[in-house]
């Protein structure tokens, strides 16, 4: 059973945008999930920008993806949510959505702060 940041049950994401490394809706992992793809963000204007232009563009429509917009939660690569917080644009995070494993990439104390439960 996969666990979350706060060391429960891990719970969905997102069943609509249907999310999560394996699209099931969990921000769960495994050893093909380079990306480590484990931290359940509430996507904003902002750091939708902030990863277009980052090279990972989330928020334009295309095969079959919808497109996130503002509102919107989406198991995010952990690398990519540390680095919208070091560049002050860290979307609030659902912990109990969250992978335990986000910890071993991500700064703890921020990644906590930005929750929500």
């Amino acid at each position: 059973m996969p666990i979350n940041v706060l060391g429960s049950e891990l719970i969905d994401c997102s069943l609509d945008p249907l999310t999560g490394f394996y699209r099931d809706g969990c921000c769960n992992t495994g050893a093909d999930d380079f990306g480590v793809h484990t931290v359940c963000a509430i996507v904003t204007d902002e750091f939708l920008e902030f990863s277009k232009n980052a090279g990972n563009d989330l928020s334009t429509p295309r095969n079959g993806f919808p497109g996130l917009k503002d509102g919107d939660s989406w198991c995010l690569c952990a690398s990519r949510w540390q680095e919208a917080y070091e560049a002050g644009v860290a979307p609030k995070v659902n912990l109990l959505a969250t992978h335990i494993l986000t910890l071993e990439w991500v700064d703890a104390k921020a990644l906590l702060a930005s929750g929500i439960e």
